[in-house]
């Protein structure tokens, strides 16, 4: 007789997979739920009394079996006779926690570092004990990253004590350490093309561009044809190989990205030890990023931040979430410039200021206060601004009112300042005025 389980005859071959995907991603999308709105739940209160606990002299006797002095909940031997071993626990009983280490002293940096015959030479300092060989050369050698400094080793390129020697291995301090030529560059993925470039700012060490709406930063999976037109294309054409590299054949020169339909401002290093230099401006949010945006909807504050982790969407992978509790920490500020009453509805002006730099940061943190940025329907914004009155036109956003407008920063090289400023493009500047004009 079947089971009251299996599906229909004729559909005993479907797949449920997808249905338990569905399940499984309901349930874990509840946990998260229950977990952010009370993160720290209360423990149940303690209603037992001494009488619940037993007597462990009583429990022992009753076994007849001896107790061990030194620790009487230790059972040496039990009625039949076979015995527990003693085990000593020699692992932490928590994994999370762990010792602190004392803070290790920093490695110098050697600027002028003298080449003899295409050989850099250099003495591991006391300080370099226990590094990882290729840790420490990353750090001692400002103009080489660390991929490159990989790709010394893997070439065979770094010798200690004469013998060639991994990225991996474990320096003691005093060892001679030899390296012979320089990084060998992966081809790149990109073709240098003739596209127009604003460039904003440039030197020998970075340069500024105010990228365009829908040009795509770097190359990505797929064929040639279809990583044709992005930002690294353009960069090739117009300073050829005068770019970082940092071991990276598709993002030569990026530092940082802009989404697609993002205007705006983009830092491109020019050499590695700028490109080093403004990562870790990044990571320590020593620079200033503003950008301007218009959502929808009035913002009931005049300014505030919002501070939600974001992760990738299990539904839909192409966006990113603040409903789920394993997501990265991502902060933006933001103040409104101007609530404006429309014939096409409500909408806020707003510069933003984002402290992390995650996917799509902006985009996700205010559709999760219910302003999703106009022209942005992948988070819920509509295709086309419909008019309360006929007798204006609909209109339908071509991109995202999403600009990267301003960009501080002191030089990495100089630590001089520059404040760079990009304006609205012509078509968010003609979008807000056709908006104002019908309040």
């Amino acid at each position: 007789m079947p089971s009251k389980n299996m599906l229909p005859k004729g559909k005993r071959r479907q797949s449920v997979k997808s249905e338990y995907r569905r399940i499984r991603t309901e349930v874990e999308e509840e946990k998260a739920r229950r977990a952010e709105e009370n993160p720290f739940p209360e423990e149940p209160e303690d209603t037992s009394s001494e009488e619940d606990y037993y007597d462990v002299e009583e429990m022992m006797a009753e076994l007849n079996a001896p107790v061990d002095p030194s620790n009487p909940y230790l059972i040496i031997s039990n009625a039949i006779g076979t015995r527990n071993e003693i085990q000593q626990d020699i692992q932490p009983r928590y994994e999370g926690l762990k010792r602190l280490e004392p803070e290790r002293p920093s490695i110098v940096a050697l600027e002028d570092l003298e080449v003899e015959d295409g050989i850099r030479t250099i003495t591991a300092p006391a300080e370099a004990a226990s590094m990882r060989l290729d840790a420490y050369l990353a750090k001692a050698l400002p103009d080489v990253s660390r991929a490159r400094v990989q790709s010394l080793c893997d070439h065979g390129q770094v010798q200690l004590n004469g013998v060639v020697a991994k990225g991996k291995t474990k320096l003691k301090g005093g060892e001679v350490i030899e390296i012979e030529g320089e990084p060998h560059r992966e081809p790149l993925r990109a073709e240098p093309e003739n596209i127009p470039l604003q460039i904003v700012y440039e030197d020998d060490d970075l340069a500024v561009i105010d990228k365009p709406a829908g040009m795509t930063v770097h190359p990505g999976a797929g064929s040639a044809e279809h990583n044709r037109g992005t930002l690294v294309s353009a960069l090739l054409f117009h300073f050829g190989h005068g770019l970082a590299n940092s071991g990276d054949a598709v993002r030569p020169g990026i530092v940082h990205r802009l989404d697609k339909e993002t205007s705006g401002l983009i830092l491109v290093a020019k050499n590695d030890a700028t490109h080093r230099r403004l990562s870790e401006m990044f990571s320590s949010r020593s620079l200033r990023k503003i950008y301007l945006a218009l959502v929808h909807g009035h913002v009931r504050e005049d300014e505030g931040h919002i501070d939600l982790p974001i992760a990738r969407d299990l539904h839909r992978r192409t966006r990113m979430t603040t409903r789920r509790s394993n997501g990265r920490n991502a902060l933006t500020n933001y103040r409104v410039l101007e609530r404006i009453r429309s014939g096409y509805g409500l909408f806020t002006f707003v510069e933003l200021h984002i402290e992390t730099g995650r996917t799509h940061q902006i985009r996700v943190h205010m559709q999760s206060l219910g302003h999703p940025v106009v022209g942005d329907a992948l988070y819920g914004a509509p295709h086309a601004l419909k008019p309360a009155n006929p007798a204006l036109p609909t209109i339908e956003p071509n991109r995202n009112f999403l600009h990267a407008a301003e960009l501080d920063l002191g030089h990495p090289r100089n630590g001089e300042e520059l404040t760079l400023r990009a304006p609205l493009p012509a078509e968010l500047n003609e979008l807000l005025e056709t908006i104002r004009e019908t309040n």
